[in-house]
């Protein structure tokens, strides 16, 4: 900034006139007037220097932020427990920025392992002991959207029933088991599958009394996966998947009964034909058959 000389008065005009017009702080001017006299001296913060250094304020939000129990909190939260909790009385913007600069907003901060309820192994050593269901949903251009429920054997993961429909109730979700029964026991009598369990989601339709009491009527046992942990029901899970990747995804389905024709034939080239490694390659038919003549023999 030079100095400009007044025509009128001949005097050069004044730091305050000047800061003012260019709509500048004056402390701007003095700082970058020092910088100009001492150019090599370090930059440093300005103001008073604070009681607790930027390094000692990061290492308690660090802390806090590993003990607290919560999940998503934000820079208020950990700015109250500081100056409530550990008595750091320090500025809330202050550890907005450095929650900021250090990656430490919720946006950014994972949500926090609370350590695996199971041992990984959900298949079973023989047939008829858990099966697994679940529920998906299509959109169709004259139905909209449209439920698939499924129910898969642990052992074998061979899908024992499924339905296609437009309303995904707890009836519905009844509807693969029964199917299943009737391929498997030959009936849906009262206590025709005692010894089986079945394991599902939290869904509104698995938790409602008229699907439990079914199952007790049929002499199942409910098994619930663990929240959170959707591996626990991981068998229909990866079936559905299997069934979205072959034959939902990349198509564009009219209505229900092209949907319901889809499942019908994947379902059973599936069991046929789909060949997994947990059965030494077998498809889920080649390794019931084979239990099947070890058992006569």
């Amino acid at each position: 900034m030079s100095a400009a000389i007044s025509p009128t008065t001949g005097q050069a005009y004044g730091v305050q006139r000047v800061c003012a017009v260019w709509e500048q702080p004056r402390s701007s001017f003095y700082e970058r007037k020092q910088r100009a006299r001492t150019p090599n001296r370090s930059l440093r913060r300005r103001g008073p220097k604070p009681r607790i250094s930027d390094e000692a304020l990061l290492t308690h939000i660090r802390w806090d932020l590993e003990h607290t129990p919560f999940q998503g909190e934000g820079h208020r939260k950990v700015w109250g427990r500081l100056r409530i909790r550990d008595g750091i009385r320090v500025a809330r913007k202050r550890v907005l920025r450095l929650m900021r600069e250090h990656h430490l907003l919720s946006p950014h901060r994972s949500r926090k392992p609370q350590g695996m309820k199971h041992d990984r192994q959900i298949t079973t050593e023989a047939p008829n002991v858990m099966w697994g269901t679940d529920g998906a949903r299509v959109w169709t251009l004259e139905d909209g959207w449209v439920w698939i429920f499924s129910a898969v054997e642990h052992w074998n993961a061979e899908c024992m029933g499924w339905h296609v429909c437009k309303i995904g109730n707890r009836f519905a979700a009844l509807e693969p088991i029964a199917i299943g029964l009737m391929r498997e026991y030959g009936s849906v009598h009262p206590d025709v599958a005692r010894g089986l369990s079945i394991r599902m989601d939290h869904g509104s339709q698995y938790l409602s009394d008229h699907f439990q009491k079914q199952l007790q009527y049929w002499g199942i046992t409910p098994s619930f996966g663990f929240i959170e942990q959707p591996e626990t029901n991981g068998v229909a899970e990866r079936f559905n998947r299997t069934l979205k990747e072959q034959v939902i995804h990349g198509r564009v389905f009219q209505n229900l009964e092209e949907v319901r024709q889809a499942v019908a034939e994947f379902v059973e080239r599936y069991n046929r034909e789909w060949r997994l490694e947990k059965l030494g390659f077998l498809s889920p038919l080649e390794a019931k058959e084979n239990r099947g003549l070890r058992e006569a023999a």
